[in-house]
C-alpha cells in the first residue's frame, strides 16, 4: 500500500506508534482488574451497610401532586464515594448478586414506605425495579409476599417495575408469573415502553397496569413532530387498555405541558426532583411535601 503523507508532513516514530498500539492491551487489563476489584467489594456491600435506596417522586401530570415514587439503589463505596449504578448494576447481574440485592431492596422499600405511613404521611406507592435474574426465580412471588408480610405495608402500595425487554423474553412463563404477583394485590409496571419489539397481542395478555415512556420518547416530544405523534399513541393505546402512562425523565417545563395536553397520567424527572435519601430529614420532607401546586393551564 503506498503511503499518503506529504513532503514536509512529519511522520510518527516508530517507537510512539508501538506504544500506541500497546495500550489497548493495557487499557483490557485494567478493566478487567477494575471489574474484579468492583465484583470482590460488591459481594460485601450488603453486609458491610455501603448499599442504600434513594427515591425519586413521581407526580400527577395535571395536578403536580405527589402519587408515588421510584426505588432507586446506590452503593456508596468506603474509598470511591457514591459509585455509578450504570457501573455497578451491570457487574451485580453478570455475577447473580443481583438476586439477593433485589431481595433487599424489595424488603427494604417495603419498609420504609411502612414507616412513612406510620410517621402520618399521606400513603403513596413505592416503585421496584426487578431484574430479569428475579423475575425468573421460581420462587419470586413467595419473596414478594415475605417481603410485604415483614413489612406490614399494604399490597397495594407497591409497584413491580419490569422492562419490556424482560417481558418479552418469554410470555408463556412470564404471563403466568404476572398473574400469580397481581393475586397478592401489587401493581404491575412495564418500564422502558416502547424500546422493545412487544407486540400488541403479547401486550394484551399481560396483566400490567401502567406503561413508562421511556426517556428518549419523552425528550423528543419538542424536537420532532413525529415522536410528538408516537408518544400521542402510546397514551392512547394505554388508556384503552384501561393502563396508566408514566412519563420517564422530563427535565423541562415544554415536555411537562405536551405530556399534559396529551393526557399522560404521571411523570418523572428532574424538572420535579432528583431521588433523594430517606434518611435525610431535608430531603425526606422533599419526597413527601412535593413541589408547590402550579396553576392550570388556561
Amino acid at each position: 500500500m503506498k503511503s499518503t503523507r506529504t513532503r514536509g508532513e512529519e511522520t510518527e516514530p516508530r517507537s510512539i506508534a508501538l506504544a500506541a498500539s500497546d495500550d489497548q492491551p493495557d487499557t483490557r487489563l485494567a478493566e478487567e482488574r477494575e471489574h474484579r476489584y468492583l465484583e470482590e467489594q460488591l459481594r460485601g456491600a450488603l453486609e458491610r451497610g455501603e448499599l442504600s435506596l434513594y427515591y425519586q417522586p413521581q407526580f400527577e401530570v395535571r395536578t403536580v401532586r405527589l402519587a408515588g415514587s421510584e426505588a432507586l439503589l446506590r452503593w456508596n463505596h468506603p474509598v470511591r464515594g457514591m459509585i455509578s449504578p450504570a457501573q455497578f448494576i451491570p457487574i451485580a447481574e453478570e455475577s447473580g448478586l443481583i438476586v439477593p440485592i433485589g431481595t433487599w431492596v424489595l424488603q427494604e422499600a417495603c419498609r420504609q414506605n411502612y414507616l412513612w405511613q406510620q410517621a402520618g404521611y399521606d400513603p403513596i406507592r413505592v416503585a421496584v425495579n426487578i431484574s430479569a435474574q428475579q423475575f425468573a426465580q421460581v420462587d419470586f412471588s413467595s419473596t414478594v409476599a415475605k417481603a410485604l408480610a415483614a413489612s406490614g405495608l399494604d399490597a397495594r402500595y407497591l409497584e413491580l417495575e419490569m422492562t419490556e425487554m424482560v417481558l418479552m423474553r418469554d410470555i408463556r412463563i412470564f404471563g403466568p408469573r404476572l398473574a400469580n404477583l397481581k393475586t397478592l394485590g401489587v401493581q404491575l409496571s412495564m418500564d422502558d415502553f416502547g424500546s422493545g419489539a412487544l407486540s400488541l397481542p403479547e401486550l394484551v395478555r399481560l396483566p400490567v397496569d401502567s406503561l413508562k415512556i421511556d426517556v428518549p420518547f419523552v425528550r423528543g416530544l419538542n424536537e420532532t413532530p413525529g415522536t410528538l405523534r408516537l408518544v400521542n399513541a402510546i397514551v392512547a393505546l394505554g388508556h384503552s387498555l384501561g393502563m396508566n402512562l408514566i412519563a420517564e425523565g422530563v427535565e423541562t417545563e415544554e415536555q411537562l405541558e405536551q405530556l399534559r395536553q396529551l393526557g399522560c397520567d404521571k411523570a418523572q424527572g428532574y424538572l420535579f426532583s432528583a431521588a433523594v435519601s430517606a434518611n435525610d430529614s431535608e430531603d425526606y420532607q422533599r419526597l413527601t411535601a412535593g413541589p408547590p401546586e402550579q396553576e392550570e393551564p388556561r
